[in-house]
């Protein structure tokens, strides 16, 4: 499809005809020698005066206003526009946040086999396969235990994203669970994120023993920052110690910040709390749309200048021709 960037300049089409009808006629003196006996001199010498013909003065006229007309129109930008070219950005990024503290090696939770697991193998299966459906989110990956650490930044890279969470073990971040500190951490990593929502998915099966910054405290600031927590509790809040989920503590923090608590006593009921995250949390891209075009200008510019060499070019072959066929004219004289 092709257009005019320009189409105002269109209305420059009638000037020639305003200038012709409001313009006074062009009119210059200039000294002559009147000759009384001209036409007597003209049949001497053999020649004419010439007498322009009026057809010729009428294509001219229309060649002349083809000629502006495609000037006119080569101003007028005329454009070729291609098929818009379409970008699918996302509009959120989500963060997960998954305890790896000792308590999860505990085997209360089966596969898809019914075979027997530890919680962490489980929680790995349920959220390699929310990463999966969530293909136009950007998401990151924290791991905490006795401290939080990073393990994956914001990616669209879920491929390697589920590389990052098959390589994190029970342990690695120490035996205990620094639940403030991992929601303080995401809200570290969410000042670099350039999109506007942002959600973090806090998964843990005991409390919080040693954080720099409490849970309560870390709640307000992520509320205060734009931060959606859901929080996910899978421990047993009758054990003792590190091993005791504090599920008001994950209540609190979800209600603080808008968001959610789930309680998840097994694998189904883990599924069944990332199929509701997917509900809640719906897919959002913003799609960016681009359509290249291509000057066309130069074609009616390159047809004017055309139209003015043929019509020069022939108007000097026909004055040669005519000075030639001239009786009494002599070559090179």
């Amino acid at each position: 499809m092709w257009q005019f960037d320009y189409p105002w300049v269109l209305l420059l089409l009638p000037l020639p005809w305003l200038a012709y009808r409001y313009l006074r006629a062009y009119r210059a003196a200039r000294s002559s020698l009147r000759v009384p006996f001209f036409a007597a001199m003209s049949r001497a010498v053999g020649q004419q005066p010439g007498t322009p013909a009026a057809s010729a003065g009428r294509w001219q006229l229309l060649l002349n206003l083809l000629v502006w007309a495609l000037i006119i129109a080569a101003c007028a930008r005329p454009v070729w526009v291609e098929q818009a070219i379409e970008k699918q950005q996302p509009i959120r990024d989500m963060m997960l946040a998954i305890d790896i503290s000792q308590s999860m090696q505990t085997t209360d939770y089966t596969d898809a086999n019914g075979v027997q697991s530890d919680r962490l193998t489980a929680v790995k299966g349920v959220v390699r396969d929310f990463i999966a459906q969530r293909k136009d989110d950007r998401i990151g990956l924290i791991v905490f235990g006795t401290a939080a650490y990073p393990q994956a930044p914001f990616t669209l890279d879920h491929a390697s994203l589920g590389l990052l969470l098959d390589e994190v073990g029970i342990g690695m971040a120490g035996p205990n669970t620094a639940l403030g500190d991992a929601i303080g951490l995401s809200i570290k990593l969410f000042e670099q994120a350039k999109e506007q929502e942002k959600v973090l998915i806090l998964l843990t099966d005991g409390n919080d023993t040693g954080s720099a910054i409490t849970p309560e405290h870390a709640a307000q600031l992520a509320k205060q920052r734009g931060i959606l927590v859901h929080t996910i509790g899978i421990g047993d809040p009758e054990a003792s110690g590190d091993a005791k989920v504090d599920l008001t503590v994950l209540q609190n923090i979800s209600r603080t910040t808008g968001g959610r608590f789930f309680r998840a006593d097994d694998r189904h009921a883990l599924q069944t709390v990332y199929a509701t995250l997917d509900q809640i949390t719906p897919h959002q891209v913003k799609t960016l749309s681009h359509q290249p075009k291509r000057d066309l200008f130069w074609w009616p510019l390159g047809a004017a200048l055309l139209l003015l060499l043929l019509s020069h070019s022939v108007t000097a072959v026909s004055g040669w021709l005519l000075q030639r066929q001239a009786p009494g004219t002599e070559p090179g004289g």
